[in-house]
Formats: C-alpha cells, structure tokens, sequence
C-alpha cells in the first residue's frame, strides 16, 4: 500500500511522513519542487524502502500522471503550497501557479486516475486536500470561531490562492464524485519549521540576542496547534473522514503575538540567560504592520471531535518548550537552513537528475 503526498520535504508535509512512516508502516512517495522552504535534512535517516522523493512541480501534468501509474497510491494529499503570508505579499504570482493551478492539475489527473479504479480499489481511494483558516478572513475579538460553514473572506493574496484551491476541490466532488476531503488547521508551530515563520524567528532571534520584531501592536490572536497534532488529524480525516466533507482543525490555543513573544523569551531567558542580564522581552521591536494583516483566527472545532474522535494532546506550554529545545539541539539544521547550504546539497544531488525519478 502506497500513498503519494505533495509538498512532503516541506514543515508539516515532512512531519507527517515521518509520523506516517513511523506508526502506519506505509510507503509514502513525495512529490516535491524543493523551493526555498523544500528541507530534506527533515527527512534525513528514512529507508527508501519507505519513502521515495520524486523532485517536481504538482503543475506538470506528465510527472502525476506517471507517479500515479507507477505507484498506484491508494491516497493523495496535497500539502504542497506557497503558504508565505509575506511573501504572498510581495511576489503573488507563484502563489497563483502552486496554489491554484497545481491544485487543478492534481485534481484533473487523479480524476483520471480514479476512473481506471474499480471495486474496493476505487471505494478506498481518497484525495485529501489540506488548506488553511485564513481562508475565512479575520475575526474580531467577540466574534465565533470560524467552522466548516463560515462563508469565506480572505484577506490576502495567500488566503485567496487557498480560497481558490479549496473551491476546485468542493466541485470535483460536486461535479466528478472524486472523493475528496479538505481540511482548514490553524496555525501549526514545532520542530524543523523554516525560520521566516513566525515562532521559529522569534527562537533563533532571541537565542541569538537580537531584535523581536512584532507587526503593529502585536494584539493580533491565532490559535496554535502543535504540528504532531495536525499530523495525528489527518490520519484520522484519511482513515474516518467522509469524501466531499470538510473537518475544521485547531488546538484551541489563542495567543496574542505579544503574548506568544513574552512566553519564547521567558523559556530562553531560562534556558540561556542574556549576556546583560535583562530579559529578551527588551529587544522587542514593534515594525510597520503589514497590509490587510488579519486580526483574529480561531477555530471552533467540534466537528472532528464529535465526528472523528481527534483532540489535540499538546498543550501550548508543552509544545512551544519542546520546540524551542528542538531549534537548540539542532545547531546543524539551523546553520544549513540560515546559510542556505541545504540548498546547495539539493542543487548538487538533484540539479541533474531526471526530475520524473525515472
């Protein structure tokens, strides 16, 4: 049995190969361009025997289609995606190509795909497609949580590109009877998380004595799950989930960014005083907020509860600390990634090769 997950060398796409490969023994084969955030040091120490990296764009039609004839997966999830807020910002086009139509591509060839099967082959065979909550705009700080029928609203160049993706895939459903599942998490933090995104910054920038910048006021709230959780999720909408649902993923965390700044320096004060003595609370550094900045996520999460059994076991104490000695444990994977040498690695091994993994 075999499963073909997109974007797999990326924070949670990596996580949940490892988890996967670790507690359901199953092959996973991963379908990753290997952009910037594209890590394969995350997937150091696999077998190939358990895992197979086929380095490729989700939007080339030719390398789906020659992967899902190869391998015949029973499962495709999709977590390949340009999920820079910032960046989204700055260079939204890619976010376009990926997002939009690489899903599309994805969705029209595991269509074909899933006309060859037939029997318990074709009863089995799930695409799961995992998006995001900004997708449902902003809240304020009365408003309730965003769930599975909340109207969408995206806010930025990001959100709508998922807001676009999660669409197609609700009208293979309708249209196909592909059997489909999207889920929305919220924001995910843990180990081996690329070091543009917020929580990991704040650790090495604070390990590292320096400035912690915080957009505007830093009253902005998201709700955080750990990313082991989210992995532990999407197994159970793989296994228990109903083709052309949608399941709403949180771990009923909300933190401010001010607040989530204040709990980072308190670990690593403890950790690893300041060479002055003061805590690292004092190198806060309010910046220009940026545009359109979403003031509220949260998550009402009843459904894959109630549904599917799943809650988080991580608390956000227990979470944050374990990743913060994660990031100091691995100077190594820290060094590469600022350095930018795991790119070097990718480009010497992989430049080359036939990208198809023929």
């Amino acid at each position: 049995m075999t499963i073909l997950i997109t974007g797999g060398a990326g924070f949670i796409g990596s996580a949940f190969i490892l988890e996967w490969v670790d507690e359901v023994k199953e092959k996973v084969v991963n379908l990753d361009k290997l952009t910037y955030a594209g890590n394969l040091d995350n997937l150091a120490g696999l077998s190939q025997d358990a895992h197979e990296l086929v380095v490729g764009d989700i939007a080339d039609r030719d390398i789906v289609t020659s992967l899902l004839a190869k391998h015949k997966p029973w499962a495709i999830l999709n977590l390949a995606a340009e999920s820079h807020v910032d960046r989204s910002i700055y260079a939204p086009a890619s976010f376009m190509d990926t997002n939009v139509l690489g899903t599309f591509n994805l969705l029209e060839v595991a269509r074909s795909y899933y006309e060859t099967l037939s029997g318990y082959e074709k009863d089995k065979f799930r695409f799961l497609h995992v998006s995001t909550d900004e997708v449902f705009g902003s809240l304020s700080p009365c408003d309730p949580p965003f769930n599975e029928e909340t109207p969408y609203r995206p806010n930025s160049p990001y959100s709508a590109s998922k807001a676009a993706a999660d669409h197609l895939v609700r009208a293979y459903f309708k249209t196909y009877n592909l059997p489909v599942i999207t889920t929305n998490c919220s924001n995910n933090y843990g180990p081996r998380q690329f070091p543009e995104k917020f929580i990991p910054l704040l650790i090495l920038n604070a390990a590292a004595d320096k400035n912690l910048p915080v957009y505007g006021d830093g009253q902005q709230i998201r709700d955080w799950i750990f990313v082991a959780d989210h992995c532990r999720a999407l197994r159970e909408v793989l296994f228990k989930g109903q083709p052309g649902e949608t399941y709403c993923i949180g771990g009923n965390q909300e933190k401010t960014n001010l607040e989530l700044v204040h709990e980072v320096c308190e670990i690593i004060d403890q950790k690893l005083p300041s060479p002055d003595g003061l805590s690292r609370t004092t190198r806060i550094a309010h910046v220009t907020d940026r545009p359109g900045h979403d003031r509220r996520y949260a998550i009402d999460d009843r459904k894959i509860r109630e549904k599917l059994g799943f809650r988080p076991k991580w608390t956000f104490e227990a979470g944050l600390k374990a990743t913060v000695e994660w990031y100091f444990d691995n100077p190594g994977w820290v060094e590469r990634v600022q350095s930018g040498a795991y790119r070097k690695w990718v480009e010497l091994h992989y430049g080359s090769k036939n990208k198809k993994g023929d």
